[in-house]
C-alpha cells in the first residue's frame, strides 16, 4: 500500500537527484583543476554523491519531509537532511579517497550549491503551491461524513499539508450504519450547496455495506470523489483499493490509474511538452494567419471564449478560434451540420480541427489535457447529468482536445440522447484504463484515422 506522502516523496527525490547531478557539473565547470572532459574523475563524482544520495534517504528519511505548511519547517527538515548527506559524503571520501584533498574540498562546494538550489526551488514550490491551491481557488473542496477522533484528524492532515490539494469546507456527524432517505438528501443538499468535490466518510469496523454502495452510488451521480477511511484498516476487505495520508488508511473504492500523483505528473509533463510544441512551431504562424481570415470573414473578436466543466465540476474558460457569426445561441446550441451560423472559414477550420487549436493554452496552463473526455457547455453538464448516469464520472481527470470518444467517431452533435450516451462510454473506458501509450495511440488516431473525421461539421 503506497501512501501519499510516498508518492510526493518519490517525486522531490527526482528533483533531488536532478539538482544534485546539476551542481556537480557546474562546480566541475568552475574549477581549474576538473575538467568535464575528464570523464573518469566526474564519473567517480557522480557516483560517490548519488551512493551518499540514495543511502541517506534510504537509511535515514524515508518520510516525505514536505507536507508542512510551513516554509519554516520545510527549510528546517531540509537541512537536518542535508546535514546527514554531508556526514555520509564525508565518510564515504575518507574511505575510499582520502589522500586527495581536491576531492573533499569539491564535495564541500558541490553540497553547498545543492543545499543552495534546494531551498531556491523547494521555496518556489512552497509559494506556488500556496498560491495555486489558495489564491487560485485550485484545491479539492472536502466533506467529511462522520464526527469522532478520526475525522479530527483527518481535518488536520488537510488544514496542515495545503501541498496535497484538500480544502476541508464541513463536517457532518453522519450515522453511516443507520441511513435513511433523509440522511441522503442532506449529503446531496450539502454537496451541492457547498460545491463540494471529494467525501471522506470516516467509517468504523461496525460499517453498513450497503449504506456504502449507496454513498458511492450518490457521489458517482455527482461526479464527487469519495473515500473511506476505516478507524481500523484490518476490518476492510484485502483487495480494496487503499492508500496513506498522515497515517491514516482511506479506501478508494473509485480507483482510476490518474489517481496515482507518478502518473499524473507523467502526464502532465508529456501535455507541457506537447503542447509548447505546438504553440512555439505552429501556432506562432497559424494565429496571426486564422486571425485574419477570421476578421475578414465576419464581424467580432478572433478567438471565442466559452465556459465549460472541466476536473472535479470545475468550470474553466475554454478558448477556440470564432468559427461562427456572433450570436446569442452559442452557449445553448450545438453546431449542426449546415449550420447557418457558420462562417466561410468557419466551416473550413472545423471540419479540419483547426478551431480547436487555442486549446493547446488551456492545456499550457493546466485546465485541460492533450486527451481526455471532450470539456461540454454548461447548459449540456447540466442536462446530460440528469439524463444518463455516471455521466458525470467523466469529470473524474482532465478533459482533452482530443479523446477516445472521438478517435471512435462519437463526436459533433449530439442530436439523439444514444449519441451522448456511447460517447461517455468511451470516456469512461478511457478513464478507468488509462496509460500513456494510449494517448500516443489517440493523438496518432486524431491525425490519420478514418473515424476522427467523423460528422465533423
Amino acid at each position: 500500500m503506497k501512501s501519499r506522502e510516498s508518492e510526493l516523496g518519490n517525486i522531490f527525490i527526482i528533483i533531488d537527484v536532478f539538482l544534485l547531478n546539476l551542481s556537480i557539473f557546474f562546480i566541475s565547470w568552475l574549477r581549474l583543476d576538473v575538467s568535464l572532459f575528464d570523464y573518469p574523475k566526474i564519473a567517480l563524482y557522480l557516483l560517490h554523491a548519488n551512493l551518499s544520495l540514495v543511502v541517506t534517504y534510504y537509511f535515514f528519511h524515508k518520510k516525505s519531509i514536505y507536507t508542512s505548511n510551513s516554509i519554516f519547517n520545510w527549510i528546517k527538515n531540509l537541512s537536518i537532511r542535508m546535514v546527514d548527506f554531508l556526514l555520509i559524503s564525508t565518510f564515504i571520501a575518507f574511505i575510499f579517497q582520502a589522500r586527495e584533498f581536491y576531492f573533499r574540498t569539491m564535495i564541500l562546494e558541490y553540497f553547498l550549491t545543492f543545499y543552495f538550489l534546494l531551498i531556491l526551488v523547494y521555496s518556489f514550490i512552497f509559494y506556488f503551491f500556496k498560491f495555486k491551491f489558495k489564491g487560485l481557488g485550485n484545491t479539492n473542496r472536502v466533506l467529511i461524513l462522520g464526527e469522532n477522533r478520526t475525522s479530527a484528524s483527518l481535518r488536520n492532515i488537510f488544514e496542515a499539508n495545503p501541498i496535497l490539494g484538500y480544502e476541508f469546507i464541513e463536517n457532518i456527524g453522519v450515522d453511516t450504519e443507520r441511513a435513511t432517505i433523509i440522511e441522503t438528501e442532506l449529503i446531496v443538499e450539502k454537496i451541492r450547496e457547498l460545491n463540494i468535490q471529494v467525501v471522506f466518510v470516516v467509517v468504523s469496523m461496525f460499517y453498513n455495506y450497503k449504506r456504502l454502495r449507496e454513498l458511492i452510488l450518490v457521489c458517482n451521480e455527482l461526479g464527487v470523489r469519495i473515500f473511506f477511511v476505516p478507524e481500523n484498516y484490518r476490518w476492510f476487505n484485502n483487495k480494496a483499493k487503499s492508500t496513506m495520508i498522515g497515517g491514516l488508511t482511506m479506501i478508494n473504492p473509485q480507483q482510476i490509474p490518474l489517481d496515482s500523483i507518478e502518473l499524473r505528473v507523467i502526464k502532465r509533463l508529456f501535455d507541457m511538452a506537447f503542447s509548447f510544441f505546438i504553440i512555439l512551431f505552429i501556432m506562432s504562424w497559424l494565429t496571426p494567419l486564422v486571425a485574419l481570415l477570421i476578421k475578414l470573414s465576419s464581424k467580432g473578436p478572433v478567438f471565442f471564449v466559452q465556459e465549460r466543466t472541466g476536473i472535479n465540476n470545475k468550470t474553466f474558460n475554454c478558448y477556440k478560434f470564432r468559427s461562427m457569426v456572433v450570436n446569442p445561441d452559442s452557449d445553448k446550441l450545438q453546431a449542426s451540420k449546415d449550420d447557418k451560423r457558420t462562417t466561410w472559414i468557419g466551416r473550413f477550420i472545423r471540419k479540419t480541427n483547426i478551431d480547436e487549436m487555442p486549446q493547446f493554452f488551456n492545456v499550457f496552463m493546466g485546465d485541460m489535457s492533450v486527451v481526455g473526455p471532450r470539456p461540454h457547455m454548461l447548459k449540456h453538464t447540466e442536462s446530460y447529468s440528469n439524463l444518463i448516469k455516471h455521466y458525470l464520472v467523466r469529470h473524474f481527470i482532465k478533459p482533452g482536445i482530443t479523446g477516445w470518444a472521438q478517435v471512435n467517431g462519437y463526436r459533433g452533435e449530439t442530436d439523439e440522447l444514444w449519441k451522448m450516451e456511447k460517447r461517455v462510454e468511451f470516456d469512461l473506458d478511457y478513464i478507468e484504463n488509462w496509460n500513456l501509450w494510449w494517448d500516443v495511440k489517440i493523438i496518432f488516431m486524431t491525425l490519420f484515422g478514418k473515424n476522427a473525421q467523423k460528422n465533423a461539421f
